[in-house]
């Protein structure tokens, strides 16, 4: 290609119920139904946990999005939502919910824990323990639970969250140095081992109850109860302190089209995806910074052609370069990590392989770690990788009030190029940027692929994220959720845990 040029990529179609195609997912929703039914046709079996208080307010929650919610000021951008069984047609019925009360005495001592990680730990388990035991014991074990905390869980239950002195309920026995010490080397009492075990996993609640439900294949759907009653959080003048009246139908939206995918529907796909292709998006987070800052964890996104996504966790290792500031797996590693996406493939689509396998990383792959991955696939699969980066430049302006239009992309090579996911949306009429748009910068490092399809894959792959539903995302799936993958993998130490699907990740 001799010169550069802008072109403009026509907006993804997804598929919904009766092979019918729309833009926005909410259009084809409301109109047409989800793709396909879930694997509950007599309605949502989902359990909820939380303080009396709270499940009260989640039942109130579930029977008011039986019905239309509609957000304070309307809009093209912000519709209000029908009604869950007029979306999903299949009922959820708060009277068929199966709840667990969480004790709030033994809930508030856990919170006020001086010690952030055995706050969060204890916390954790006072859900978890009972989540498991349920799920253990129950003749029909729901699909999804619902967990409701106190808007305390979200104050105290971070990595930076302190107590404020005189609420603190339990001492500090341990200091995190020594902690971490008697991890690496264990005591001879077991007692003291046992103090420094909530140092084995993350002080951040959601992460590490993911976590640690992974091994028991449980879903989750974790919901501040201010979220569900905002009403009845109230500052000193009597206003909201999470004032949400704007976003009514659209939290409705997302938490009902979350729970329907979680309890293992499928809202809608791609309408215009390749048959056989396969997208990979490589997920690394650091295991323990202060013990070892190149020690990281290796897992993998992958997105079939179906919509579907599984997740696997790769090998453990010195991925990370200080120096770069990058990860590359090693050759081995690299080849194993390959062949699970192939197997997990070949078991979802009658142990056909993809024809293609595209894999999305955020730096470009060195050749030892190419050469890796192109062992893990024999000639029957093309390999093609691609470096999507976001980036603040270059900057393009439109005549007029209106910012480019997403889907805008400038070919700069047959290799490279800038594709603006975020912009004015006429559908909408509005841009999906709060300020001027910033386009993902996206290259073919390795393997041959045309530029215009990698874009137009990427673009559609904005549009499959199912724990939000709006228009479109600024970042494919591939890599929009690869943080949070890395950390609920390293909220806890590391098992065997098998490949899942992605819904019990997010």
């Amino acid at each position: 290609m001799n010169s550069s040029r802008l072109v403009y990529l026509a907006e993804p179609r997804l598929l919904f119920g009766h092979a019918q195609s729309m833009e926005d997912p909410r259009d084809g929703l409301m109109l047409f139904g989800p793709l396909d039914e879930a694997s509950a046709p007599y309605g949502v079996n989902c359990g909820v946990i939380g303080t009396k208080a709270g499940i009260r307010k989640f039942k109130a929650w579930v029977a008011t999005t039986m019905g239309p919610v509609a957000n304070l000021t309307g809009g093209v951008a912000r519709p209000f939502f029908p009604g869950f069984e007029t979306v999903f047609g299949i009922p959820w019925k708060p009277d068929r919910l199966s709840p667990i009360a969480v004790p709030e005495d033994e809930l508030t001592r856990y919170l006020h824990a001086q010690d952030g990680h055995v706050r969060v730990f204890n916390t954790v388990d006072c859900y978890a323990s009972r989540i498991v035991a349920s799920q253990r014991d129950c003749d029909t074990a729901p699909s999804l639970w619902f967990v409701v905390v106190p808007d305390d869980v979200y104050k105290y239950c971070r990595p930076t969250s302190r107590v404020e002195k005189g609420q603190i309920s339990i001492r500090r026995v341990i200091s995190g140095p020594r902690a971490r010490r008697l991890i690496r080397e264990p005591a001879l009492f077991d007692e003291m081992n046992r103090e420094a075990e909530a140092y084995r996993f993350e002080a951040h609640f959601r992460n590490q109850l993911k976590a640690k439900l992974l091994p028991h294949g449980i879903a989750t759907q974790v919901v501040r109860e201010s979220t569900l009653a905002p009403d009845e959080y109230v500052d000193s003048r009597g206003k909201p302190i999470r004032d949400l009246s704007r976003i009514l139908g659209h939290v409705a939206w997302t938490l009902s089209t979350a729970t329907y995918y979680k309890v293992g529907g499928r809202p809608w796909k791609l309408a215009d995806v390749r048959d056989g292709v396969c997208y990979l998006g490589l997920v690394f987070k650091i295991q323990d910074p202060a013990r070892s800052p190149k020690n990281a964890c290796c897992a993998a996104q992958m997105f079939l052609d179906s919509g579907d996504g599984v997740v696997f966790r790769g090998a453990l290792g010195p991925w990370y370069n200080p120096k770069r500031g990058e990860f590359h797996l090693h050759r081995r590693q690299a080849r194993e990590l390959v062949e699970l996406a192939i197997t997990a493939y070949r078991k979802a689509n009658n142990e056909r392989v993809p024809h293609e396998l595209f894999i999305h990383g955020r730096t470009r792959f060195d050749n030892e770690e190419w050469a890796g991955f192109c062992e893990g696939v024999d000639d029957r699969t093309a390999l093609v990788g691609v470096v999507i980066r976001p980036t603040s430049s270059p900057k393009l302006y439109r005549a007029g009030e209106y910012p480019v239009l997403r889907g805008l992309a400038w070919i700069f090579s047959d290799q490279l190029a800038f594709l603006w996911t975020n912009g004015y949306v006429p559908r909408l009429q509005t841009s999906t940027a709060l300020e001027v748009p910033n386009p993902l910068r996206i290259e073919i490092c390795k393997g041959n692929a045309d530029i215009h399809t990698v874009m137009s894959d990427i673009l559609s792959l904005t549009k499959l994220n199912y724990n939000s539903c709006i228009y479109a995302d600024g970042i494919p799936v591939t890599l929009r959720f690869a943080d949070a993958v890395g950390e609920i993998l390293t909220a806890a130490p590391p098992d065997s845990t098998p490949p899942l699907s992605f819904r019990y990740y997010i």
